[in-house]
């Protein structure tokens, strides 16, 4: 098993059949410490769902479940966590904030969570 690499699923969904959903079943699955953000209060895979902005430590990784437009008023948060990368999922690629990520010195991927704990490439 690789080494835990503590994820913000960042726009994390109650629902089912959310690709957010099942991002935090498959890093949970493993071995990976996972903290969430989301619209809606709740669980899932013993995950609590945060609603207000919590600022998270020891972040590795945030993997982006939100559109680029809901994007921009947490640019300033998401840099502020200094998270070591940022991974785009499909539909949440952001020229404006991979501009923003690299000033920052924040390495930053456009990729699917999914396929990448699927591949062992995350």
């Amino acid at each position: 098993m690789q080494t835990n690499k503590k994820t913000l699923v960042f726009g994390a969904s109650l629902n089912p059949s959310r690709y957010s959903n099942l991002a935090i079943y498959r890093l949970t699955s493993h071995g990976h410490e996972v903290v969430a953000f989301g619209l809606k209060e709740g669980e899932v895979s013993g995950v609590k769902i945060d609603t207000e902005l919590v600022a998270y430590n020891g972040i590795d990784t945030v993997t982006l479940y939100m559109n680029p437009t809901r994007q921009k008023p947490f640019y300033d948060y998401l840099i502020s966590l200094k998270p070591n990368r940022v991974v785009f999922n499909p539909g949440t690629e952001n020229p404006d904030f991979f501009q923003r990520l690299r000033d920052a010195k924040i390495n930053f991927e456009i990729a699917c969570t999914l396929v990448l704990l699927g591949t062992n490439q995350y």
